[in-house]
């Protein structure tokens, strides 16, 4: 278990907590991992009703940290085998009610796993953002599917195209959210309504989100988008943009073919 993640069950909620302040949360494999662990304990053990994803600090997510994604992404051949799509597929088969709590920037993975979360609750200044392409990189978290289902496709291609992010009140209206409350309420609105669906009846629960999600769907296309990924990874464009990034410059994609 990494120390960056903090599990807690109380109540039938497990509330799972970014705690990389330092580094606004960015990810890490071994947080992934621990991640994974904890996604998958959630839908075995019958004591825990809700999960409860939330963060310390004043980010939900940087999204993945770069420098320790590129180190295993070079080493890994199959990047299904990395610790982020084990957190992946525990997203996909989950079928217990997740909710999310978001204040400040919630980027990459902060924003496509709030898409597999069924209660939303933002901050009105949070900023989401999912700049896969200014990172030459795909979209994950079967992003490509889920995201257009619930803001279209011209604001989601949007999104993913420009990099550039949206704020909570956006967020809501897209749909994205159930909830834009202030900053400092949001922790106590997302614990509100975990604690209202661990009430419910449990199975009802886990049978009508398993009736509103296709999980092997959901894990197939999160395989393919795996496979772009990868290829992008390793492509001339995502070396000039990972330089780029440490060189803190604009990449130059026009000699990158």
């Amino acid at each position: 278990m990494s120390e960056h993640i903090k599990i807690n069950l109380d109540g039938g909620v497990l509330t799972v907590v970014f705690d990389r302040v330092d580094k606004k949360n960015a990810i890490t494999q071994a947080m992934y991992t621990a991640l994974a662990e904890a996604t998958e304990r959630a839908k075995t053990d019958d004591a825990v009703r809700v999960v409860l994803f939330r963060s310390e600090g004043d980010s939900f997510s940087a999204g993945n940290d770069i420098a320790d994604f590129i180190a295993i992404g070079q080493t890994t051949g199959d990047m299904v085998e990395m610790g982020v799509f084990r957190f992946l597929k525990s997203l996909a088969d989950l079928d217990k009610p997740a909710v999310a709590a978001v204040r400040g920037r919630a980027v990459g993975i902060g924003l496509t796993l709030l898409l597999h979360c069924d209660m939303v609750v933002v901050a009105e200044d949070a900023l989401l953002s999912a700049p896969f392409i200014n990172l030459a990189l795909a979209p994950e978290a079967a992003s490509t599917l889920l995201l257009p289902a619930v803001i279209g496709h011209q604001r989601a291609f949007e999104i993913f195209a420009l990099g550039e992010a949206i704020d909570g009140k956006t967020a809501l209206a897209w749909g994205i959210a159930n909830r834009a409350v202030a900053a400092d309420q949001v922790d106590a609105t997302a614990r509100q309504l975990a604690d209202k669906l661990a009430q419910r009846a449990p199975n009802s629960i886990r049978k009508t989100k398993a009736l509103m999600r296709d999980a092997e769907a959901l894990w197939g296309l999160m395989q393919r988008e795996a496979e772009a990924f990868g290829s992008q990874m390793r492509s001339p464009e995502a070396m000039e943009a990972f330089m780029a990034f440490s060189q803190k410059r604009t990449p130059d994609f026009t000699k990158a073919g």
